[in-house]
């Protein structure tokens, strides 16, 4: 059986990221990456897909991703969901053009929007942290995490400058609206 892989959350200036495996058990209609879904379908199709697959998901937080960097996170959450879901599947599908240096790991562009399992874990990972951006945005009233998940919109990079970085922002993303420079060193991949 294939084991689909996805993340969410590569892009954002604040929270975690999230990356899911799914395995199908049932056939699950309405499949489709999470980006094209409205958030009501990727909401009921996450309750079908917990009930009709075998999954795990991993969180990376925004210090991990400081330290290690985000390709560092990315293959080890992977690995952690291959490992946790290898006596379900010996055939692992993730989304876009890389694999990360692992030999076992297939990846396909689009995979997210063509293939079932990898459409599935897409919701499970993009779900999974939209709902903690909204549980922990009450902590952190003044970024209104709730409305953009942590992406750097006009409103969050605002935020921002009047109230600084919290402990979930990404210090190491550098924001060329705050007249921030990359001057750190490249984290490795491996």
């Amino acid at each position: 059986m294939l084991c689909g892989i996805d993340e969410a959350g590569r892009g954002p200036i604040a929270g975690p990221l999230v990356v899911a495996g799914a395995i199908l058990l049932e056939n699950i209609e309405g499949l489709n990456d999470s980006k094209v879904l409205t958030e009501k379908k990727r909401e009921k199709l996450f309750e079908e897909i917990i009930e009709k697959s075998k999954y795990h998901i991993v969180f990376s937080d925004a210090k991990m991703i400081d330290e290690k960097g985000i390709s560092y996170c990315l293959k080890n959450s992977i690995l952690e969901i291959m490992e946790k879901l290898k006596e379900f599947s010996n055939e692992f599908l993730m989304d876009g053009n890389t694999s990360f240096g692992i030999t076992t790991l297939q990846h396909k562009i689009k995979a997210d929007a063509t293939i079932k399992e990898v459409s599935a874990a897409s919701i499970l990972a993009k779900v999974s942290r939209d709902r903690f951006m909204d549980d922990i945005s009450s902590l952190y009233p003044n970024y209104d995490f709730h409305k953009h998940k942590g992406y750097g919109t006009k409103a969050h990079i605002e935020a921002i400058k009047k109230f600084g970085k919290s402990d979930i922002h990404r210090i190491s993303f550098k924001l060329k609206a705050l007249g921030e420079v990359e001057i750190g060193i490249q984290k490795s991949l491996f």
